[in-house]
C-alpha cells in the first residue's frame, strides 16, 4: 500500500466497529496492518468480503486460548510499531498482552486502545454503544427537533467520529513522538470523550450564550429556517444551510423574497417558524432537480438530499473520485487527499497464505513450526 504512513506496520486484535474504522483508517493511509482474527470468527455484515471496515488489510486467524497463539501474538507485536485493541479494560492484561509488559520488552511501542467509556472511570466496566456513550457526553440531548426527544444520529459521532478517527489521530500522533523519542505509550481513546470533543464548537457558543439546551431552537440544530432540509414537490428533498448573512442575501435573492419584509432579519428567532413554514410551501412548488438548477454551483449553501444510491453517481464525486468500485463493492475512497504521496486504491482483507507465511518467516517460525501450529489449530 502507498500512502504517506507507508512503512508502520500495525497489529490490530479484531473488533466491531471503531477499532476496525481505526484501522482502515491507518491502512488506507499506507500503514501494514495485520489483524488478529479468532478461528471461525464472523464478520459483523457476514460477508468478510463486504465488511469495508476491514478493507486492505492481512489477516491472520490465531487461537488466542492456547500459550503457543499468545507467544505468536507476541511475536507479531514485537515486529510492529503500534497495536490496537477494543476490549473491555483487563481482557488484554488477562491475556498477557497489557501494555505494561509489551512496552517494557518493546519500548518503541504504540498501544491504542479503544473503548466505550475509557480504561478507567465508574462506567468504565459496564457495556455499551454509541448510543450510550454521546448519552453520556452532552451530545445526544442537542441533536433532535424542537419539542420531540432526542434524534440517535447513527452511530456516526461515538463509534467514528469520536472513537475510530480519534484514535487514528492519537496513534499517528504517538506514533510521530516515538519516532523522535524512541518511546511509545498508551493512547487510551474513549468514545465518551471523543464524542465530548466533537462537540467543542457548540459549547464555545453556549459559553458566549449564542446557544442554548433546547434542542431544534438553535441556529445550526433545525431551528433556524435558513439550516434545515426541505421537502420538495416530487417527494425528495434539499438542503440548505446559508449562514453567513451573504450567503443568506443569494438565497433570498435566488428565491424571489427580497420583497418580503420578513425574509429580511435572519437571525431573530421568534420569526423562526413563521418563515420556515413559507419555505416549506415555496419549496414544495417544484422538484428537486428544478431547485437544483436554480440553485447549484451558487453561494446560497444548497445541496440535493441524495439517498446512498445517488450519491456516488453525481457529478461532484465523480469528478473528485469520493466512491470507488472495488470487486463489485461501491464504498468511500481513503480521504483525505495527499499531493506527493497519494493513498492506494483499498482492496478488500486478504488471508493470502503466500503473504502470511512471508509474515510468520518473519518473526522467525521455521516451515515446520507452521506446520505443527497448523495441524494443532492454533493458527489457521
Amino acid at each position: 500500500m502507498s500512502g504517506p504512513l507507508s512503512g508502520i506496520r500495525i497489529i490490530e486484535i479484531a473488533g466491531i466497529g471503531p477499532g476496525p474504522f481505526c484501522g482502515m483508517m491507518l491502512a488506507d493511509h499506507g500503514a501494514e496492518v495485520i489483524r488478529v482474527d479468532r478461528p471461525g470468527g464472523q464478520a459483523l455484515v457476514g460477508d468478510a468480503a463486504r465488511d469495508l471496515l476491514n478493507r486492505s488489510r492481512i489477516s491472520v486467524n490465531i487461537d488466542l486460548k492456547s500459550q503457543e497463539g499468545l507467544e505468536a501474538v507476541r511475536r507479531l507485536i514485537a515486529s510492529a510499531d503500534g497495536l490496537i485493541e477494543g476490549f473491555r479494560p483487563g481482557v488484554m492484561e488477562r491475556l498477557g498482552l497489557g501494555p505494561e509488559p509489551l512496552l517494557a520488552e518493546i519500548p518503541r511501542l504504540v498501544y491504542g486502545r479503544m473503548t466505550g467509556w475509557g480504561q478507567d472511570g465508574p462506567y468504565a466496566q459496564a457495556a455499551g454503544h454509541d448510543l450510550n456513550y454521546i448519552a453520556l457526553s452532552g451530545v445526544l440531548d442537542a441533536c433532535g427537533r424542537a419539542g420531540d426527544k432526542p434524534t440517535p444520529p447513527m452511530n456516526l459521532i461515538g463509534d467514528f467520529g469520536g472513537g475510530g478517527m480519534m484514535l487514528a489521530f492519537g496513534m499517528v500522533s504517538a506514533l510521530l513522538a516515538a519516532r523522535t523519542t524512541g518511546l511509545g505509550q498508551v493512547v487510551d481513546c474513549a468514545m465518551t470523550d471523543g464524542s465530548a470533543l466533537l462537540a467543542t464548537m457548540i459549547w464555545s457558543l453556549r459559553a458566549t450564550g449564542r446557544w442554548n439546551d433546547q434542542r431544534g431552537t438553535n441556529f445550526l440544530d433545525t431551528g433556524a429556517h435558513y439550516y434545515d432540509c426541505y421537502e420538495t414537490g416530487d417527494g425528495k428533498f434539499i438542503a440548505i444551510a446559508p449562514v453567513e448573512p451573504q450567503f443568506y442575501a443569494d438565497l433570498i435573492t435566488r428565491l424571489g423574497l427580497t420583497d418580503d419584509p420578513e425574509f429580511q432579519v435572519q437571525n431573530d428567532p421568534r420569526r423562526w417558524p413563521a418563515l420556515k413554514a413559507k419555505l416549506e410551501a415555496l419549496f414544495r412548488t417544484k422538484s428537486r432537480d428544478a431547485w437544483c438548477e436554480l440553485l447549484e454551483h451558487s453561494d446560497a449553501c444548497f445541496a440535493p438530499v441524495l439517498s446512498m444510491e445517488e450519491a456516488p453517481a453525481h457529478p461532484h464525486n465523480q469528478a473528485r473520485q469520493t466512491f470507488v468500485t472495488v470487486d463489485g463493492v461501491t464504498q468511500p475512497a481513503p480521504a483525505p487527499r495527499y499531493s506527493r504521496t497519494p493513498a492506494s486504491t483499498p482492496r478488500p482483507m486478504s488471508q493470502d497464505p503466500d503473504r502470511t507465511r512471508l509474515i510468520w518467516a518473519e518473526i522467525g517460525y521455521s516451515e515446520a513450526e507452521l506446520g505443527e501450529m497448523q495441524a494443532s489449530g492454533i493458527i489457521h
